[in-house]
């Protein structure tokens, strides 16, 4: 009998444990939605001029909102598929001079301010969605490769040595032993990265990239106060919103038992 009882105390604390979690995930959400409409109360008090009505409307904040959000998937799937793997082959070749490169480029791209990569790459290249896609990719690359390569490199020698005493192949090692020890430091990498590109995003807006930069410099130029918030405002919640599904993402893809 006491040791039935003793054996369900660390299922009721795992049980317990996990819902003061659970309510920490869903706040940052609910705060997000009151803060949203405290923004809509806010504007829907103000005596808009014409131009101000032209710009706050639902059907103008969606269009921008919807750009933003695409430019951002993009920018971060583009992101991952470039910096996972070179991280991965950077690591598997062991070359000191190869991941000196490497992280040269990748701190390259974070160097320079995205405003003046942006503006840069539109001098070079041409002005478009094209060219904000490249700036925003080279400015959030550096958190996803140096996070995999750390995260593969940290995995303890012993692991892979015995994974290796096993029969197992090195791809196997790496597939089986290494990535998935590596995915939470490599999930934070994605979650920084992710964050980065929504707060830069608006940039693209100065060389027709679209998003909510278009409203936020409108009010910015036409000194609109109402326009300038209500566009910052809404980056910043898109921002918080990227950085709780990065949460998510580290909380639910992480591997049992890491």
């Amino acid at each position: 009998m006491t040791a039935s009882v003793e054996a369900a105390r660390p299922a009721r604390a795992a049980r317990g444990t996990g819902r003061p979690r659970r309510a920490g995930l869903l706040a940052r959400p609910a705060l997000l939605v009151v803060g949203l409409l405290v923004l809509w109360l806010w504007t829907w008090g103000q005596q808009l001029d014409s131009i101000e009505a032209r710009n706050v409307n639902g059907e103008v904040i969606g269009s921008q909102v919807l750009e933003h959000v695409v430019l951002t998937l993009i920018c971060t799937a583009l992101t991952i598929a470039i910096a996972i793997p070179l991280g991965i082959a950077v690591s598997l070749s062991r070359s000191r001079a190869g991941r000196l490169v490497v992280l040269s480029l990748g701190n390259l791209g974070q160097a320079i301010p995205s405003i003046g990569l942006i503006v840069l790459l539109a001098l070079v290249i041409s002005i478009g969605v094209g060219t904000a896609v490249i700036a925003l990719v080279a400015y959030a690359v550096l958190p996803v490769l140096r996070n995999t390569m750390v995260g593969i490199e940290g995995v303890d020698p012993v692991l892979t040595e015995a994974a290796r005493g096993m029969g197992l192949s090195r791809l196997a090692v790496l597939f089986t032993v290494e990535l998935p020890l590596a995915v939470p430091v490599i999930l934070a990498g994605v979650r920084t990265a992710l964050v980065l590109t929504v707060a830069s995003a608006p940039l693209a807006a100065l060389i027709d990239g679209g998003g909510l930069g278009e409203g936020l410099f409108t009010g910015l130029t036409l000194n609109r106060p109402v326009i300038s918030v209500t566009f910052g405002v809404l980056v910043a919640a898109l921002a918080l919103f990227a950085d709780w599904l990065g949460l998510l993402a580290e909380t639910f893809l992480r591997p049992k038992g890491i």
